[in-house]
């Protein structure tokens, strides 16, 4: 009992350190509109400074995504705090764009480094036959951290002093914190080896895993996609459309996609796998057209209830594709296989928002917004009615 009661602390600490680092990834969200303000740039230059991030973590997955097996979890954790650190500290010296672009980089590179190493830390972390509570806390942390980011940025820049200076400060301290924390955690990898072992990842799609990878990854695009105009825009949208400038009210309204991924990856367990991808794309789709709502008749309460389905829709499509993909896949190239699956994923975080940025200029926001969510809800459902004719396959 004493060793399940350590085990479960030691987990919930590493849950906890997982939690930091990926709130720093959202942590510019709400602050968006005050840097274009003080450094004068467009809307199309927002969504790049954004989707900047995306490249560092796709970067990290292909070259180093198998590292923490390779030299041990904590090594590659302090790595991920070491260019969380740094790109708070970019945010901390931005004096010109410039800086905005390299901090948004180290804050991809250290998600790539933290994303599979600190899942796999806490499931090493917890206490045999734990693992269904295991996947609570990695899951949790991941998307929670995600969805506090953009909340604490936001309710500092609209309460407190300094509001392009303090949550960097804030956040630099939380790491300084974890990385105290993460010296006092017990490595889990037994035979570690140096660095110049850890090879780059090849994106691999075996031929049986092609049937059920389609579907998953439109699915696991749009959801990301969803995910990447919401964090990138809406700020923007709130302010402009809406006469909202209340930060806070901007990182919570984003804050609540990513507490709502939370609760939609969490119910997949119950759901099942089979049903949790055609119903997280139709949930998507819902999300969507609320969103098509929120723009065309600017409504604030359209656009809350699109980031809580659509959140909810992404959560369950991609644990729903993340399952079916690893289930389909030969467990020699699994790894490799979900590394491809977080490529699609994260370029969807990317590309379908520069397009967004690029748009404004000739058709505005609204307008853009609107073309984006046709092109994903045309994608979505396609997914969707396939994995209808189609289901997944569950192993009983």
């Amino acid at each position: 009992m004493d060793g399940d009661r350590r085990g479960w602390r030691l987990c919930s600490l590493s849950g906890a350190v997982f939690a930091v680092c990926m709130a720093g990834t959202t942590l510019p969200t709400p602050l968006y509109g005050l840097y274009q303000e003080k450094f004068g740039f467009s809307e199309l230059t927002v969504t790049v400074v954004y989707a900047v991030y995306a490249f560092g973590v796709i970067g990290v997955l292909l070259l180093t995504g198998n590292a923490s097996d390779t030299v041990g979890r904590r090594p590659a954790l302090l790595w991920g705090l070491g260019f969380a650190a740094a790109s708070a500290v970019c945010f901390l010296c931005a004096t010109g764009l410039g800086w905005l672009y390299v901090g948004r980089l180290l804050s991809g590179v250290s998600a790539g480094l933290f994303t599979g190493a600190a899942t796999a830390y806490v499931m090493d972390l917890a206490p045999s036959g734990g693992a269904a509570r295991a996947t609570f806390v990695a899951t949790a942390a991941n998307m929670g951290g995600l969805g506090c980011g953009p909340l604490l940025a936001g309710v500092l820049a609209q309460y407190a002093p300094w509001p392009l200076y303090l949550p960097f400060a804030v956040h630099l301290a939380l790491v300084a914190c974890s990385a105290a924390v993460l010296l006092r955690l017990p490595e889990t990898v037994g035979e570690r080896r140096p660095l110049r072992s850890v090879r780059p990842q090849r994106p691999q799609l075996p031929t049986q895993v092609r049937a059920v990878f389609g579907p998953a990854a439109i699915a696991a695009f749009v959801g990301f996609a969803l995910f990447g105009v919401f964090t990138s825009v809406s700020p923007a949208f709130l302010a402009q459309s809406l006469n909202v400038t209340n930060h806070a009210v901007s990182g919570l309204v984003v804050a609540l996609a990513f507490f709502a991924s939370t609760a939609g990856q969490l119910a997949v367990g119950r759901i099942g796998v089979g049903r949790s991808l055609p119903l997280g794309c139709a949930t998507l789709f819902a999300g969507l057209a609320l969103l098509a709502g929120a723009l065309r008749w600017d409504l604030l309460s359209l656009v809350v209830l699109s980031a809580v389905v659509g959140g909810a829709g992404q959560g369950l499509a991609f644990r729903g594709a993340l399952s079916a993909v690893a289930e389909a896949s030969p467990a020699g190239r699994r790894a490799a296989v979900i590394s491809t699956l977080f490529v699609v994923a994260y370029t969807g975080i990317s590309v379908p928002v520069i397009g967004v940025g690029v748009l404004v200029g000739p058709v505005g926001l609204e307008g853009a917004g609107l073309i984006f969510i046709v092109c994903m809800g045309v994608l979505v459902s396609a997914a969707g009615v396939y994995l209808l004719r189609r289901p997944v396959p569950v192993r009983t």
